[in-house]
């Protein structure tokens, strides 16, 4: 059975809903994740506090292959329906987002670079045989991102009391894993000077909502 024909689509813009067939199916591609960790030097610690920061954007590289010898013809008129997706689209102010699928892959993305590869030509210099190195980078709106964090806490309310050394940032960073969230503990303890914390003070730890 013969794998079906990969195929980029604009989904927002001028031409959203535009079917843009490729020639020939990519030999492969690579699928790069990565995340961003802060890590930050505490004195008289051996080595620094590592804090998650978030996630990176996921990004899909491959080449494209493009060959219109047989048929004599200028394969430009086949590349610039990719390349022009990088083209600013006036009803946008700014490229279309688009959607990559091949099988099982449905990757939606921007389209961030393209390079031109042309490498057989007719007499008259006309180019017929091309490659397109494209590299996609993941887009998700706001409000898609949100839907898949899904943050917790102990299902009580817990109290600790303060050590010598601590600080609020640290607490929070024991306690929730997050550094950033130690003013959740600073509102629910009513403290205004966050620099300040009296060694055996006790202290609520909230319920993250």
């Amino acid at each position: 059975m013969a794998l079906e024909k990969a195929f980029i689509t604009p989904i927002n813009g001028s031409r959203s809903g535009e079917t843009i067939p490729v020639l020939f199916n990519p030999t492969e591609y690579s699928l790069e994740t990565s995340n961003q960790f802060q890590r930050t030097a505490v004195p008289g610690t051996s080595t620094p506090v590592t804090q998650f920061v978030n996630g990176n954007t996921q990004t899909l590289t491959m080449d494209l292959f493009f060959d219109s010898y047989e048929k004599q013809e200028d394969i430009r008129n086949y590349t610039k329906k990719v390349t022009s997706l990088l083209d600013i689209d006036p009803a946008l102010h700014a490229p279309p987002v688009c959607e990559f699928h091949w099988a099982s892959l449905n990757f939606k993305s921007t389209i961030e670079q393209i390079t031109q590869k042309f490498t057989l030509f007719l007499d008259s210099g006309v180019p017929v045989r091309a490659t397109l190195s494209v590299t996609f980078k993941e887009y998700r709106t706001l409000t898609e991102q949100l839907q898949t964090i899904h943050k917790e806490s102990s299902d009580r309310t817990k109290r600790i009391t303060v050590k010598q050394g601590d600080r609020l940032w640290q607490i929070a960073h024991r306690e929730y894993e997050d550094s950033s969230l130690w003013r959740s503990i600073a509102n629910a303890n009513k403290i205004s000077n966050p620099r300040i914390l009296a060694v055996g003070t006790e202290l609520v730890i909230p319920i993250l909502k």
